[in-house]
């Protein structure tokens, strides 16, 4: 089962709206669904919720160390529990996914994400699983670092909570570990809206007789 849910991102209000943080998008909504709050726990140095289930205790974790040293957090957490890598789950913004897009994956690299990077280096293991949501990319690497602590446009933040609504329908199949099934629902695109049917033609209207001429 997965015991640890982790969302990365960067505390403070500067960075609450910006591409980087929508793990921590994920994570509230997690909690939310969950009818649990995040409250600062300086041992774990982040915002921790524990959320008693049926398979048992699940963890939820925003780091607090901002996101380049997040691994500090998770491995915590992480070791105080006895934590493996396989049981926890990790949301983070992806680059190479278009707002909208996800992916459910276990293990792989870190592609030089600084979160994933420093988790890697503190559990010692890439093998947890990540929730990839896609922020898109701004097309030059240079500018990503600027692309990632802006906000997205509308249409875009729009689309990520989309992503996140739909992930939501997959908890109940990630928490206790059916991962096969909750790959399908998290990778599932949404059903395309039915073509609205073209209106029926009014019809012409029957023109009136010409009255009878009366005789003159």
């Amino acid at each position: 089962m997965i015991r640890l849910l982790v969302g990365l991102g960067n505390p403070g209000p500067e960075y609450e709206a910006t591409r980087h943080n929508a793990g921590f998008w994920w994570i509230d909504e997690v909690a939310r669904k969950l009818g649990t709050t995040l409250m600062p726990e300086r041992s774990y140095f982040g915002l921790v919720a524990r959320v008693n289930r049926p398979e048992g205790p699940v963890w939820l974790l925003e780091p607090m160390t901002f996101m380049n040293l997040s691994g500090k957090a998770v491995a915590a957490l992480a070791r105080f529990f006895k934590i493996a890598p396989d049981e926890i789950l990790v949301a983070h913004d992806e680059l190479d996914l278009q707002p909208g897009q996800m992916k459910l994956k276990l293990g792989g690299s870190h592609a030089g994400h600084n979160g994933l990077k420093d988790i890697h280096a503190q559990l010692g293991s890439p093998d947890y699983w990540r929730l990839r949501l896609g922020i898109g990319h701004p097309g030059v690497k240079a500018e990503v670092i600027n692309y990632v602590l802006r906000k997205p446009s509308p249409e875009h933040r729009e689309a990520i909570e989309k992503a996140i609504d739909q992930s939501l329908a997959a908890l109940d199949l990630i928490l206790p570990g059916d991962m096969e099934r909750a790959m399908m629902k998290v990778h599932a695109k949404p059903p395309r809206p039915k073509p609205t049917k073209p209106p029926k033609p009014e019809d012409e209207p029957v023109p009136a007789l010409d009255p009878p001429e009366t005789p003159r």
